[in-house]
């Protein structure tokens, strides 16, 4: 057994199968929002993911129709009016390491979003690496609702980088909802799916991330993060680096011997 798939969190459900490990927001009632318990199971859960070879791709989804609505209103936001300024730093540090841990695992992470998506639950279907919407799907950075910063997470780092600065600028300063067809339209979905259609949607893409040379794809993730501050010479020079490392795996002479056998190539992620 993985490490993963040996841990069985309290506050989300995680199951793993053929190297594709399904995390699920679970509290539907309340369109499962987090609690500071979830933020710290998820934290763990992506950290983890750092030394768990075994799984190779995430799905990241919500129960009942709806992905998540952001930081449970009685169990975070009530609490937050009574602390200090040490108090709530601390706080919102701990809600940026969820960010952090997410596009640190080398194994990419595919958000399944329909229903709500708003706050910290839009952040965090931006966080991921694809993501698969629903026609009814509902994204909203909601920060300035509540009297808050749109500069939430890194919302102002990642968000105009997905959609244009414009676009982004709309979103964080009206704190609207975005549609799933307008969601699609401004590239922050890659595509949509039926809601009874979208867990097998996102799946099958996750395992065929999941069937291809792991190694290779956490290095992709890695330099799509390290480019954004780089200039072009310097990002083709380690580009060069990386695709070197590459070359070295035994998945890259896995897959010139099946296509000179011109057969499908079975990567092992070495």
């Amino acid at each position: 057994m993985t490490a993963l798939s040996a841990w069985k969190p309290d506050h989300v459900r995680l199951a793993v199968k053929d190297g594709v490990a399904l995390v699920t927001l679970s509290r539907p009632e309340k369109k499962n929002p987090l609690t500071f318990e979830s933020y710290a199971e998820l934290v763990r859960l992506f950290r983890d993911a750092a030394t768990d070879d075994d799984v190779k791709a995430f799905v990241l989804t919500g129960d009942g129709g709806n992905f998540c609505s952001g930081g449970d209103v009685f169990e975070i936001i009530g609490p937050l009016v009574e602390k200090d300024a040490k108090g709530l730093l601390a706080f919102t540090r701990m809600t940026g390491d969820l960010v952090k841990a997410m596009r640190a695992c080398p194994q990419p992470v595919v958000a399944a979003v329909d229903g709500v998506c708003a706050g910290a639950g839009a952040i965090m279907a931006m966080a991921s690496d694809l993501r698969i919407g629903t026609a009814t799907a509902k994204v909203a950075f909601l920060f300035n609702r509540v009297g808050l910063a749109g500069c939430d997470m890194g919302a102002c780092a990642m968000l105009p980088r997905i959609i244009g600065l414009g676009r982004a600028s709309e979103l964080l300063f009206l704190g609207r909802s975005m549609s799933g067809d307008e969601g699609l339209a401004w590239g922050f979905f890659n595509r949509l799916a039926a809601s009874g259609e979208l867990q097998n949607a996102a799946m099958a893409i996750a395992a065929e991330i999941a069937s291809g040379p792991s190694f290779a794809h956490a290095l992709t993730k890695k330099m799509l993060a390290t480019e954004w501050a780089m200039a072009l010479e310097a990002a083709i020079d380690a580009e060069a680096i990386a695709q070197a490392l590459c070359m070295q795996t035994a998945d890259f002479k896995r897959a010139y011997q099946a296509f000179a056998a011109r057969e499908k190539p079975k990567f092992q992620g070495n």
